[in-house]
């Protein structure tokens, strides 16, 4: 019955564009903080781009739940409902990590990136463009297997990383205060990674239901 009704009823299409459009802002902002913190503090200047990033996902989050309550009824949403209800959140959930990273920067006043935030924001990036690139698929429902399964890769790596990073903090009698700024500013990095592996698996239930 469920693929009857995928057939013969039409489906509204810009729910996918709307997903697009996160996914390249969420590489966007990615690309944004990677850059950041290579060439941090003299990068400062691009907190401001990815607030705008952060401001935009918000937009897009709420453009789509704004079409779900008045959608037009003789359109089929290309989703379940409460598919669509846990997937813009989500999207959008990267983006805002990524900006707390940035923001953090500035109100925490650092003065040098420490080379494993500089190697967590790359994993963030590389996590953020295989999000990017998946999102198209869901189109068609096609395998998001090759993408699921490096963004899992990258969060484990992140998930490594940061424990060393952390670890560190706790050597060598790092101030206190010191301790615990880097180590939000770690947090909010492996969530903003963590994010995008919830991405993922919340696309690949999408295509399982679908296909």
């Amino acid at each position: 019955m469920r693929r009857l009704f995928k057939v013969f009823v039409p489906r509204d299409q810009v729910y996918f564009e709307l997903f697009e459009e996160a996914g390249h802002n969420i590489l966007h902002a990615a690309d944004l903080l990677d850059r950041m913190l290579r060439n941090y503090p003299d990068s400062k200047d691009l907190a401001r781009d990815i607030l705008i990033c952060e401001q935009e996902g918000d937009r897009i989050t709420h453009d789509i739940i704004h079409r779900l309550n008045r959608r037009n009824h003789t359109l089929a949403t290309p989703i379940d409902r409460e598919d669509i209800l846990a997937l813009a959140p989500a999207l959008d959930d990267i983006v805002d990590f990524t900006e707390e990273v940035a923001d953090y920067l500035g109100l925490y006043k650092i003065e040098a990136p420490m080379d494993q935030a500089i190697r967590l924001a790359h994993v963030l990036l590389l996590a953020s463009r295989q999000v990017a690139e998946a999102i198209p698929l869901l189109r068609e429902f096609r395998d998001l297997s090759m993408y699921t399964v490096e963004i899992n890769r990258l969060e484990n790596e992140g998930d490594r990383i940061t424990r060393e990073a952390v670890a560190s903090l706790f050597q060598n009698g790092i101030d206190p205060m010191v301790v615990i700024r880097w180590k939000d500013l770690f947090e909010r990095l492996e969530e903003a990674i963590d994010a995008a592996e919830h991405v993922a698996n919340i696309l690949e239930g999408i295509v399982i239901k679908n296909s």
